[in-house]
């Protein structure tokens, strides 16, 4: 079991042939977490957008840049932070799509607003940016907090 707070870190290269491995990082903490099967799904491909996100587009392909996924599990919420080496962004310029329009690309931003509750940027002060992704979750869900606070089994 997990306290009602945790913090896990990875630092990876903008190589996309390690887009499986920030996937199965942020899979194996949710499942440490006790996180259902479909939140996990959500925030494992929220989470591999935003990454290929800063790969493609932050990094714009050069595999000696940095990512920090960072995943904060508390109580009520799940946060996933990454941290980039890009020229400032903000998420809130991308603008709303149709889901019915089609056209290539543009839809990973899309997929992280629906997914995840909140979806934010900010610029970090040593330059590159932070995207915090945010799964609200109710008991039971996370940490089995629920459970034993009700003393059900």
């Amino acid at each position: 079991m997990v306290a009602d707070s945790a913090h896990w870190a990875l630092t990876i290269p903008s190589d996309l042939r390690l887009l499986p491995l920030a996937r199965a990082f942020v899979e194996a903490v949710c499942n440490v977490a006790g996180l259902n099967e479909t939140q996990t799904h959500q925030i494992v491909l929220a989470t591999d957008e935003a990454t290929n996100n800063v790969m493609r587009h932050a990094h714009r392909d050069r595999p000696d840049s940095p990512i920090l996924l960072q995943c904060f599990v508390h109580k009520d919420c799940i946060e996933i932070h990454l941290l980039d080496e890009g020229d400032p962004f903000d998420v809130h310029e991308v603008p709303l799509l149709d889901p019915a329009e089609v056209r290539p690309g543009g839809r990973g931003v899309f997929l992280m607003r629906r997914l995840m509750d909140e979806v934010s940027t900010q610029p970090r002060r040593d330059g590159g940016n932070l995207l915090k992704l945010v799964k609200r979750l109710t008991p039971p869900t996370i940490l089995g907090s629920t459970h034993l606070q009700s003393g059900k089994r």
